[in-house]
């Protein structure tokens, strides 16, 4: 509200409208007369002690057409208008340039009582919120600031823990990480009596370019067989660097035949890759060995077991082959 001690009453006549603040008694002294202030702004700045129209001229004394555009005047008169009706204070904002400034108005209209002549009054309080208009939207920024910082550090905490879980050199996740997973899908097959599938792969030994290549070649190729992998798996598989020369593929809720079917695929797309380093093509295969649960294997490090062992026997036969691991048939 407007401290009492920055407002002035100029005069008491009948005029368009009436500025006060809350220290003068509306009831007393504005039945049949308009008072006139000289300012509606708060504040310490001696600069806004005198509010100007957009010619120039003091806006003590002023109607609503003299100081305010059309739009504004008509804004004003239809608050009026409801104030009228209403026994209770009416509160409307209003946006208004003056003396070249935007200002966001806040105004209190309470209508008097009918006077001896039928006429009646309203009595209004004009509060300035532009400087607090202003603050609220500075906080709105900096909070959007912050909220923003907040999405990018969480993303960035995010990408920080996915690095931390997956191979630098495939992307794919880490052994620790895989490990976790195989036991989750471990303990679920178990509960709803259903099947998964655990692929070993390695790449076999590279000839030609790629061998001749050395390091350089290696690493180009485990960055072709790890986006093979990732788009050979759906969401709910999971592929990893199992160790320096393995990779591992878990494929949930698939059997054997189906896993076998897939990883030939993978095998050929394999066989097939075109990787290029130093103006070289890199070609190379892969060995695979499949094994299911429960039907290879009735615990995860059985699974495990059965896993390696076709693996070995896919390498015994050459490479760039897929590998079953044996059914066991209990009596």
């Amino acid at each position: 509200m407007i401290a009492p001690d920055r407002i002035t009453v100029l005069t008491r006549e009948s005029i368009g409208r009436a500025f006060f603040a809350p220290a003068v008694d509306w009831h007393e002294r504005a039945v049949g007369h308009r008072l006139m202030i000289e300012a509606i702004l708060a504040g310490d700045d001696p600069a806004l002690a005198l509010l100007l129209r957009p010619d120039g001229r003091p806006l003590a004394g002023a109607t609503d057409a003299d100081w305010g555009d059309g739009g504004l005047a008509v804004a004003l008169r239809a608050a009026d208008q409801a104030a009228l009706a209403r026994h209770c204070v009416l509160a409307s904002e209003h946006r208004c340039e003056l003396a070249g400034v935007r200002r966001e108005l806040l105004v209190l209209r309470l209508a008097g009582a009918a006077a001896a002549d039928g006429r009646r009054h309203i009595a209004s309080v004009w509060i300035d919120r532009s400087a607090q208009r202003q603050k609220e939207l500075q906080l709105r920024q900096a909070l959007d600031q912050i909220e923003q910082l907040q999405r990018a550090n969480e993303s960035l905490r995010r990408e920080l823990k996915d690095q931390g879980l997956r191979d630098a050199a495939s992307g794919l996740f880490t052994r620790g990480h895989f490990e976790e997973q195989l036991r989750r899908e471990v303990d679920l097959s178990t509960r709803e009596h259903r099947e998964f599938a655990l692929v070993f792969v390695a790449l076999d030994p590279p000839r030609g370019a790629a061998a001749a290549l050395g390091e350089v070649a290696r690493t180009r190729v485990l960055e072709a067989l790890g986006r093979l992998l990732r788009g050979n798996t759906r969401a709910m598989d999971a592929s990893c660097r199992y160790d320096e020369n393995r990779f591992a593929v878990l494929l949930s809720g698939v059997g054997l035949a189906t896993a076998h079917s897939r990883m030939e695929g993978l095998r050929r797309q394999c066989a097939t890759q075109i990787v290029v380093e130093g103006g070289q093509e890199l070609g190379f295969t892969t060995s695979m060995g499949v094994a299911s649960f429960p039907h290879t294997a009735h615990t995860r490090d059985e699974l495990v077991a059965a896993t390696e062992t076709a693996l070995a026997e896919a390498q015994r036969r050459g490479g760039n082959h897929v590998t079953l691991a044996a059914i066991r048939f209990e009596p």
